[in-house]
């Protein structure tokens, strides 16, 4: 796709040769005249189509349309997403598309970051980059079409979502009038702009050195929530998230209509509730001219943001980067590469096994010590690949998560000490699985006998550092006697390194690892015991969350998925 639209061919002329390629027919230059507003949406759409084959694509989008549903539990359900102290809107095609967009922002802007942020990254991994060095194209226009990409990628999952949204309506069954204006509104104006926000500062990350690789997903994973917290105050710049006008349109109705709400505030965001809110109808916001001013004021915005880095972006240019770092009238030596020293060839001498009592060899024994040396030399090899990326600023920090957890009591290092120890090395455990074909080496490494012997290697390694860094508190635990606590700790030392391995094979690439493990953990440090993993939710001083032999469960079907998917794809190769 980018090279058709970058060099198109050269048409042919009447007798079947080929027009010069310094001269094209119709043009006084010899190039294909094309707008800037046509080579933007083509290489916008170009990027779109690639973005959406992609493995995190789906699941983001599914996820998406999981929330979807939370959005608009059951009637008798004990959750909300959106809700007025304790109550909320009749079911009809106002509140579900409104609740359902606000949804969707939530999950939309923080994991959708994630799918769209390395459009650049892998134009330069997979070569195209050198193309659009040598095309004649603006940088602000790549930065735009770049930007344009990402918002047809997030557009698409928000016009999934808004497919959901009239489904759901029938379902719940509380209204089943379609009014399609008014579930459609809310998506364009509360979402879609925060959208477009999100799209320019996925191109504005990946032209800052310090943002383009993991700093930068951990970055955003602190950065977006404080901004969608910050977006729910009634006076945020340019409406926030939207909250404005929808919650003072609720407050309005439900007093008209008698509701008394006794003092209850407006919240947005997965809440359990004690019992089934109840409803009240409501037939939607009058966001009003002042509010879709900001609106669009907000989207114009974005696009100054995305077109921002054109400044100082080296468009996959070696020459404009090499002479960044340097004085123009500097000459680097041009290296000449040293001779390579003839090969040896050294016979080496038969070795034979000495012969047992009976005259057998004895090769039994041996060979067990030599698996297991091997096995330990792989193990060890692997833990250096997967350490080294560590600096020994990382390691120092770890060391003190370490102390800390030796320090504090075991209910403070279980319930702080342990989330921090078990979220700082998310990078590292992001490389689990991913490392190989992030870094072509997967036809090198298939031609290795023993596969599945460096695949448990690999997560031996990942359960090592998970292990090392929680060290501290499990110390802490097992000194007390408490033993529920060391089973959950245990549990969940296996079932990190095991996600991460198996979620770096399926999708091949570190970020999915990354987007899904941070909301997973921030839900289990927010006393979702359904979903902690590491005991750290606590009732009468016992672990509150799955059993420990539930989440061993899931660790060996990740861990057999992994082992399988790296089967199936040497079969497929060979």
């Amino acid at each position: 796709m980018t090279w058709s639209v970058l060099h198109p061919s050269h048409p042919s002329r009447p007798d079947g040769s080929r027009a010069p390629s310094g001269r094209a027919p119709g043009t006084a230059d010899g190039s294909e005249r094309t707008g800037p507003v046509s080579r933007i949406g083509r290489l916008a759409l170009g990027d779109f189509r690639d973005r959406i084959r992609r493995p995190a694509y789906a699941v983001t989008l599914l996820a998406a349309v999981g929330l979807g549903l939370l959005a608009v539990p059951p009637a008798d359900g004990h959750w909300a997403i959106l809700a007025l102290g304790s109550y909320r809107g009749e079911y009809n095609s106002a509140y579900v598309g409104t609740a359902t967009a606000l949804a969707g922002t939530l999950w939309l802007t923080l994991g959708g970051f994630y799918v769209v942020r390395k459009g650049l990254g892998r134009d330069e991994e997979t070569g195209v980059g050198l193309l659009l060095a040598a095309a004649p194209l603006r940088n602000a226009e790549l930065m735009l079409a770049k930007f344009l990409g990402n918002l047809l990628v997030l557009g698409s999952m928000l016009g999934v979502l808004a497919l959901t949204a009239p489904a759901l309506q029938l379902v719940r069954g509380e209204d089943r009038a379609l009014d399609p204006v008014a579930l459609l509104t809310p998506f364009l104006v509360l979402t879609l702009p925060l959208l477009a926000a999100t799209a320019a500062l996925a191109v504005l990350f990946e032209t800052v050195p310090l943002l383009r690789g993991g700093l930068g997903n951990v970055t955003w994973f602190t950065f977006a929530p404080a901004l969608l917290i910050a977006g729910e105050a009634p006076g945020a710049p340019f409406g926030g998230l939207g909250l404005g006008p929808v919650a003072a349109s609720l407050r309005d109705t439900a007093a008209a209509r008698g509701v008394d709400l006794g003092g209850d505030d407006f919240s947005l965001g997965l809440t359990k509730v004690d019992s089934p809110l109840e409803a009240f109808r409501w037939d939607g916001a009058d966001y009003g001219t002042g509010f879709l001013a900001q609106r669009l004021l907000l989207v114009l915005l974005a696009v100054a943001l995305a077109a921002l880095p054109a400044l100082w972006f080296t468009r996959f240019d070696p020459a404009r980067v090499r002479s960044a770092g340097r004085h123009p009238d500097d000459k680097a030596p041009i290296p000449v590469p040293a001779p390579a020293p003839a090969p040896v060839h050294l016979a080496a001498p038969p070795v034979v096994p000495p012969a047992g009592p009976t005259g057998t060899p004895r090769t039994h024994h041996r060979s067990r010590s030599r698996f297991g040396s091997h096995y330990g030399r792989l193990l060890l090899g692997e833990a250096r690949i997967l350490f080294a990326d560590a600096s020994r600023w990382w390691w120092l920090a770890a060391a003190g998560l370490v102390l800390a957890g030796l320090a504090v009591p075991p209910d403070t290092g279980v319930g702080a000490v342990l989330p921090a120890a078990w979220v700082w090395p998310v990078l590292l455990w992001s490389r689990l699985g991913s490392r190989s074909a992030e870094n072509d080496l997967e036809v090198l490494l298939g031609a290795y006998p023993a596969a599945r012997a460096r695949l448990l290697a690999e997560w031996a390694a990942g359960v090592l550092l998970t292990a090392l860094i929680g060290a501290g508190v499990l110390v802490r635990l097992a000194a007390v006697g408490d033993t529920a606590g060391v089973a959950a700790w245990s549990a969940g030392a296996l079932f990190i390194p095991s996600l991460a391995l198996a979620l770096g094979t399926l999708s091949r690439t570190h970020r999915l690892f990354q987007a899904l493990y941070l909301p997973l953990w921030y839900l289990a440090v927010n006393q979702i015991a359904a979903l902690d993993f590491m005991g750290t939710v606590r009732r009468a001083g016992h672990p509150a969350g799955p059993s420990p032999v539930l989440v061993t469960a899931v660790t060996l079907a990740l861990l057999a998925t992994t082992l399988l998917t790296t089967t199936t794809r040497r079969a497929l190769r060979g």
